[in-house]
C-alpha cells in the first residue's frame, strides 16, 4: 500500500548558506504543510572541502530524521560571478550525491519555475515569494530569514504543485 504522505526536502544550495525546507504532501486531504525549515551555515574561513562536508553531514542528518521520499533542488542561476556559480554547483553536487546514495529521487527546478509555481509570475520579487510561501504553509513568523529558507520552501512547494496532484493550502 502506498504511503498517504510524501515528505519533500527542498534545498536552495550554497557553500556559505544552504537553505532547507521539509514539507508534507498529504493525499486525500490534498494539503502541503511545513514540517521543518532552516539554514546550514558554513564558515568562510574553512577550506571548501570541509564546508562541503558540513553540508553533506547536515543534509544527511535531515534525511535520516525526516525520511523524505523526494528531494527538490533549485538549479543554478548563472550570474556574472562564475566563482559563485561554481561553488553553488559544488554544494548542489554534495546534495545530489547524498540523495542518490540513499535512493531518493531528485527533482530540479529553475528559479523561474519556482516563482511561476508559487507566485504565478516567473519574474516575481523576493518579497512576493516569501509572502506566498508563508501564506501557502501558514507560517506566522514575521520574517523567514535568511532568504535561503524561503527559497528552499518555495522549491519544495513547487515540486508539490508540479508532481501530478493538485494540492491546496493548509
Amino acid at each position: 500500500m502506498a504511503s498517504q504522505e510524501k515528505i519533500v526536502l527542498g534545498v536552495d544550495p550554497g557553500t556559505a548558506t544552504t537553505g532547507y525546507g521539509i514539507i508534507a504532501k498529504k493525499k486525500g486531504i490534498e494539503t502541503v504543510q511545513a514540517i521543518e525549515y532552516g539554514v546550514i551555515v558554513t564558515q568562510k574561513e574553512f577550506p571548501l572541502s570541509e564546508r562541503l562536508y558540513i553540508i553533506y553531514q547536515k543534509i544527511n542528518h535531515l534525511i535520516e530524521n525526516y525520511h523524505p521520499t523526494e528531494v527538490a533542488v533549485e538549479e543554478i542561476f548563472f550570474n556574472k560571478n562564475s566563482k559563485t556559480a561554481i561553488s553553488v554547483g559544488e554544494a548542489r553536487g554534495v546534495i545530489l550525491l547524498n540523495a542518490a546514495m540513499q535512493s531518493i529521487p531528485v527533482f530540479e527546478y529553475t528559479p523561474l519555475q519556482v516563482k511561476q509555481s508559487v507566485v504565478g509570475y516567473g519574474r516575481a520579487k523576493k518579497e512576493q515569494v516569501i509572502y506566498m510561501v508563508k501564506t501557502i504553509l501558514n507560517i506566522n513568523e514575521k520574517k523567514l530569514t535568511p532568504d535561503d529558507v524561503a527559497d528552499a520552501l518555495a522549491v519544495a512547494i513547487c515540486h508539490a504543485f508540479q508532481s501530478g496532484t493538485n494540492y491546496t493550502y493548509v
